[in-house]
């Protein structure tokens, strides 16, 4: 995360809905595992679930899905594609929990709040608080309590991700 909004851990994006059980091999087919790097990766995120996705989706924007989501393999890129497509966070009824530490390892805001997707529509605007584990749909003038997130996680997010976080906390130079 990064910019000021990004660092009270409040976000704002068009919303893009998926239903429950979306499993890793829908966020980044196993075809393509032989992808090394992640804008690579970025380019086929969701393309059999929504394929206007990739097209479609602005830098920001918040993905909205139901139960288990990241259900599956334990792959990190399925959290590596979202991050690196611009995905602004992903807001879940439940999530798988290697896929939840994934995410937050990788720097990709994440936040259970049960109802969000049954309130939202694709397109409407959202705004996530993850500090607050509160979800506004904005278009409809609608608001789900959520479960914020412990400061630790925060300030892996707002670190960029596990290991910058480390680097950090460690005084160590960021690594090329």
């Amino acid at each position: 995360m990064n910019g000021k909004a990004k660092e009270a851990g409040i976000l704002r994006g068009s919303a893009w809905v998926f239903g429950d059980d979306v499993n890793t091999d829908v966020i980044f087919p196993g075809r393509y595992l032989h992808l090394l790097e992640p804008a690579e990766m970025a380019k086929h995120a969701m393309e059999d679930a929504a394929p206007s996705f990739r097209e479609g989706l602005k830098r920001g924007d918040i993905v909205v899905a139901g139960r288990n989501f990241g259900c599956g393999s334990s792959r990190e890129q399925a959290a590596t594609c979202l991050k690196a497509m611009g995905v602004g966070a992903v807001v879940a009824s439940s999530f798988a929990r290697l896929y939840y530490r994934n995410a937050i390892n990788l720097g990709l805001p994440i936040i259970v709040c049960p109802g969000a997707a049954g309130g939202t529509s694709k397109g409407d605007e959202v705004e996530v608080d993850l500090r607050g584990g509160l979800v506004r749909n904005l278009t409809k003038g609608t608001e789900f309590k959520g479960q914020p997130l412990p400061d630790f996680m925060l300030e892996i997010l707002e670190s960029g991700g596990l290991v910058p976080h480390l680097q950090k906390r460690l005084g160590l130079a960021k690594q090329a």
